[in-house]
């Protein structure tokens, strides 16, 4: 009954849709995370302006050479003329490196901490957020789109504006040193602003195309190389292949549209930018021919030019790379904006302690849409310390059960309780705290053993650990690895068995020791002898545990207090399993598929449904 990938409630699916964002509000939500580092900003911006100031004295000086030393036949200023162009390029340089440096600093800080509130929102959202999102695409957005809005940030800060400041400066002086050949140096500025323009208004669609085509492709990376073995067990290597060439032809012709886009944009603001030079040098060469203007002054116009015109190709670069930021920043903050878990209201509190682990489930129902219930009225009351058993056909909403007591999914109608206590009204986090799960595919980190064990209590001592394991089953086998509890497990537990992953995971539940149990399968595609270890391990952590357990297998759940069997997201029976027997409903004539023998020793021993849930 879980919502298959893409599809789920409507109005989640609107929420979790990236919608196209401002300008405006992408520049004004990244500038949020410079505050903490306005030092550094500030620092980066004041190198960049005093290597700039420095580097401006170059023209004045070139003039004063050609005119007042070459020109004069002033051999005597030459060396302090050189001296001084000398000490100007040095110190240009100087800040220049450390403007680099404070700025790599400023720049690091600034991802560091945008991948952390990524990460942590991650953290945070429900799970039915993840029910529509593809792991790469998420990968895409922590990784590739923070870099993307970073740069803007950084680069946006300190050459957006120290290009402003010297557009505006070198225009000052312009107009101070020739203002009619000023005019001319600016003719070509309302083509330049028409292009940028032009450009800016065509390029958001192609930079979000490209960020889509670009997930796309790590989604489906991900896919294979977690699924390297079916691909291999199936021989679809040329098949997966295909599609890997499909999604990165999407993108390579997603990112040739922005480079043609840019190598027409590009070029055409440096020639029409240059325009500006030809003209100045054809006027003031004829202002230098009829003497109304020395050499040494039209060469340090056509310097101070080039110091106009740089920052004007730099702004242009700044706009591509906004255009990126724009549509990466969008990603980023959809993630940012998607709203989270039930957050603590006032009225949440956490559970008391001791908890008793009395479960009542009054007429709950659900649906991820509200008018497509897939659980209809569902009533139980699980007395502490009793086994509840779900069973039923695959797709009957046995785990979405269970899934709302995690609070995985807000209830539609109805409400459960813990202790009295309605869920809803208690922290999320004291909740959870409460439950044990073991899973039928149990998830193992890319760890050692021992981390992997300890994660169900991160504080427990090197002993409790061992206790645990003991009691789970899988002290001996762990023993016999390379490494211990130090031997890493692999990408999801991939270097042990199905069975040393599920008594793992259950030492991790024991080691958690949690009143409240629930149990998913636990013994589902594992050998008779494994199934053994299993079951013994499982009878240790259910002791004084209210435990829920989903089953197939039927013998692991003879002995429950109360088994409830689910059909199309209703209860169609509940009692104990000689009742169920002797109802002769659903529950029966399961157990006669799984073989005569279990109903005449009470399941005992039997093979397991062949259909998973």
């Amino acid at each position: 009954m879980r919502p298959r990938h893409g599809g789920g409630h409507n109005n989640l699916e609107a929420t979790y849709t990236a919608r196209s964002r401002p300008t405006t509000e992408i520049l004004g939500r990244v500038a949020e995370y410079l505050r903490p580092y306005w030092t550094l900003a500030a620092a980066t911006v004041g190198c960049a302006v005093l290597s700039l100031l420095f580097g401006f004295t170059f023209p004045k000086l070139t003039q004063f050479i050609i005119d007042g030393v070459i020109g004069d036949g002033r051999s005597d200023l030459l060396g302090p003329a050189i001296a001084g162009l000398f000490m100007a390029f040095l110190l240009r340089d100087v800040f220049n490196s450390m403007r680099i440096r404070v700025n790599n600093r400023l720049e690091q800080n600034v991802i560091y901490d945008m991948r952390r509130d990524v990460f942590a929102k991650l953290q945070r959202l429900p799970v039915n957020y993840f029910d529509h999102r593809a792991s790469g695409d998420l990968m895409t957005r922590v990784i590739e789109d923070v870099n993307a809005v970073e740069r803007v940030l950084i680069d946006g800060t300190e050459q957006g504006t120290v290009a402003f400041l010297s557009i505006t400066g070198v225009a000052i002086v312009l107009f101070i040193t020739n203002p009619a050949l000023a005019l001319v140096a600016m003719s070509p500025l309302p083509l330049l602003v028409l292009g940028a323009l032009l450009y800016t208004l065509t390029a958001h669609k192609r930079y979000r195309r490209q960020r889509k085509a670009s997930s796309a492709m790590f989604a489906l990376l991900m896919d294979c190389l977690q699924g390297i073995r079916q691909i291999k067990v199936f021989g679809r290597e040329q098949y997966e292949d295909s599609k890997f060439s499909n999604k990165a032809h999407t993108l390579r012709n997603s990112t040739l549209r922005i480079m043609r886009a840019w190598a027409f944009y590009s070029p055409g603001m440096s020639f029409i930018a240059a325009l500006g030079t030809v003209l100045v040098l054809w006027i003031g060469g004829l202002k230098v021919i009829n003497g109304s203007m020395s050499v040494g002054e039209l060469v340090g116009f056509l310097f101070y030019l080039t110091f106009f015109y740089d920052p004007i190709t730099k702004l242009h670069g700044l706009n591509q790379m906004l255009q990126a930021a724009r549509a990466g920043g969008e990603r980023v903050f959809d993630i940012l904006d998607i709203p989270e878990e039930r957050a603590t209201s006032p009225e949440s509190s956490p559970l008391q302690k001791p908890i008793r682990g009395e479960v009542v489930y009054e007429n709950v129902s659900f649906g991820y849409t509200p008018e497509n219930l897939v659980l209809h009225n569902i009533s139980l009351k699980a007395e502490p310390g009793q086994m509840i058993a779900l069973v039923g056909p695959t797709g009957a909403g046995k785990s979405t059960t269970l899934d709302l007591l995690l609070g995985f999914y807000e209830i539609t109608h109805g409400r459960i309780l813990i202790d009295g206590r309605d869920i809803s009204r208690i922290e999320l986090s004291s909740l959870r705290e409460s439950i044990s799960v073991v899973s039928q595919e149990p998830f193992l980190f890319n760890g050692s053993i021992e981390e992997n064990i300890r994660f169900g209590r991160l504080d427990a001592s090197r002993e409790e650990v061992l206790a645990a394991s003991i009691a789970a089953n899988c002290h001996d086998f762990i023993c016999r690895l390379p490494h211990g509890y130090e031997t890493v497990a692999g990408e999801r537990g991939i270097k042990l068995s199905v069975g040393e992953k599920q008594r793992i995971s259950i030492a991790r539940a024991l080691l958690k020791n949690a009143p409240l149990l629930v149990l998913d399968e636990a013994t589902a595609s594992v050998d008779t002898a494994t199934e053994k270890l299993i079951q013994e391990a499982l009878e240790r952590l259910i002791v004084n545990r209210t435990s829920f357990v989903i089953a197939h297998r039927l013998s692991t759940i003879i002995h429950a207090d109360q088994i409830l069997v689910l059909s199309n997201g209703r209860i169609i029976e509940r009692g104990t399993h000689d009742q169920l027997i002797s109802n002769k409903g659903l529950y029966a004539k399961l157990a006669q598929i799984q073989g005569s023998t279990m109903v005449e020793e009470k399941l005992a021993g039997l093979q397991s449904v062949n259909a998973t849930h």
